[in-house]
C-alpha cells in the first residue's frame, strides 16, 4: 500500500505544481495587460480601455 499512495501523493505534487504554474503565467499575463493599457501612447489604444482602466482606478493621466 506504501507504493501506491506514493504514486498518488506524486501525482498530486504534480497537478498541483501544474496548477500554480498555470496561475503564475495567467498573473503575469494579467499584469502585463493592465501594465500596457496603462501606458498605452496610441490614442485608439487609450480610448478602447480608458473607462475599463478608471473603473479599476488604475490612473492614466
Amino acid at each position: 500500500m506504501t507504493a501506491n499512495s506514493s504514486v498518488n501523493s506524486t501525482a498530486l505534487a504534480s497537478s498541483r505544481l501544474e496548477a500554480l504554474r498555470a496561475a503564475a503565467i495567467a498573473l503575469v499575463l494579467g499584469f502585463g495587460l493592465v501594465w500596457l493599457a496603462g501606458f498605452a501612447y496610441p490614442e485608439s489604444v487609450h480610448d478602447a480601455s480608458h473607462d475599463t482602466r478608471h473603473a479599476l482606478s488604475f490612473p492614466c493621466h
